[in-house]
């Protein structure tokens, strides 16, 4: 008769089972917003600068999110900076820089497999060097040796890892389950199941620990890593990690109670699933919000292409330049909308500047209330929900 392992006491709810019977109709409806709104995600048209600036907004949030889990306290804006090759730490901050840098760089990395046609391979090396290239650079605490089993017991707050004999063991039972038929998606569901492993993926590698150092962050980029190979878009599939630094203490809370529960995972599950949508949602409302900018602008010239003169130009630049504002613009700031408006209208009446008021507002390209003008970018915003009018009375 075989021994049982020292985890099988300590940790006895490593089960690598996983019954979605258990699961939540509420659950299962979260997982098919996630798969729906990364379908529409994918493929938007956006002009490529945009489409750039936003992906790179999203890698600055996914890798500051996973660093910052672990106390890196740089900003997003400087995460950008870097990105651009742009910032300049002193010595005593540039271990903070390079935390980023070794997450870019895996990203990279398993962004240009996928691209290279190259498949998803989780096996205890390919961890190892996850963790390796992780930790690269970095001061190592206690002896920590980067992309090696740790070979003695760890303790994060109240939790205690796995111990360290079986890590090697339970890293590679983890490798197998999760490329076992049980992750298999039926037609139609793939990324819904890739939602479903990569999260578990995170949680069994986060609660197993297997490293000195370095376990969280490779947790996530495994989880990310699972997400992308599945076809869900690169901005989306740094969403989770957003989600747990955003709710930090509640990302421990979950994870806590994944010990203290007898190894019930599907909690752990319903919460990531609730921040991924709500990140797509956020996520979408930004893209939206870009092609609307780049709409609304081709709507306008559209509406001046055959008015090429001198006052056809001052309307379209007063229209365009007030789209940039959220708020009515007084009529007595209006020459100060921005630098041409203000040319366009100092050598100018008063008269002048009503009367082109009065032509966009027949053109239906801005609105006037008391508080002064707002463009009406409105009219180019289809199929709304139909709303009872504020004008409305009772009878």
């Amino acid at each position: 008769m075989t021994s049982p392992r020292s985890y099988e006491m300590t940790h006895p709810w490593l089960t690598f089972e996983l019954n979605l019977k258990s699961a939540s109709a509420k659950l299962w409806v979260l997982l098919g917003e996630c798969q729906s709104k990364c379908f529409h995600i994918a493929g938007t048209p956006l002009q490529p600068e945009l489409a750039k600036k936003l992906y790179q907004l999203y890698l600055a949030k996914g890798m500051l999110a996973t660093t910052a889990i672990e106390g890196n306290t740089l900003s997003e804006d400087e995460v950008i900076q870097h990105l651009e090759g742009k910032l300049v730490l002193p010595p005593s901050r540039e271990y903070l820089k390079q935390e980023i840098e070794n997450i870019k760089n895996e990203c990279n990395r398993i962004c240009q497999n996928i691209i290279n046609g190259i498949p998803l391979e989780l096996s205890v090396e390919t961890i190892k060097n996850m963790n390796r290239s992780i930790l690269n650079n970095l001061p190592s605490e206690n002896g920590a040796l980067a992309g090696e089993i740790r070979r003695r017991p760890v303790r994060v707050g109240r939790y205690a890892g796995a111990p360290h004999e079986d890590c090697e063991f339970l890293l590679d039972k983890l490798c197998k389950w999760l490329q076992s038929s049980i992750f298999d998606p039926p037609e139609g569901l793939e990324s819904v199941y890739a939602t479903i492993k990569a999260i578990i993926a995170h949680l069994y590698l986060a609660r197993i620990h297997p490293f000195d150092d370095g376990n969280g962050r490779t947790a996530r980029l495994i989880e990310f890593q699972i997400l992308i190979s599945s076809g869900i878009p690169a901005p989306a599939s740094h969403l989770l990690s957003n989600h747990y630094n955003l709710t930090r203490v509640e990302y421990y809370r979950q994870l806590d109670r994944t010990s203290s529960s007898g190894g019930e995972v599907i909690p752990f599950i319903s919460y990531s699933v609730q921040g991924f949508v709500d990140g797509l949602k956020t996520q979408i409302e930004k893209i939206r919000e870009q092609q609307l900018e780049t709409a609304w602008e081709n709507f306008v010239h559209g509406k001046f292409k055959d008015k090429d003169n001198t006052s056809g130009k001052r309307q379209k630049h007063l229209v365009l330049d007030l789209s940039m504002k959220t708020e009515p613009v007084s009529f007595d700031k209006i020459k100060e909308i921005s630098p041409r408006v203000a040319i366009h209208y100092t050598s100018r009446t008063q008269r002048t500047m009503f009367r082109d008021i009065a032509i966009l507002k027949r053109m239906e390209l801005i609105k006037v209330s008391q508080g002064g003008i707002i463009a009406n970018k409105d009219i180019i915003s289809a199929f709304l929900p139909i709303r009872m009018s504020h004008k409305t009375q009772s009878p």
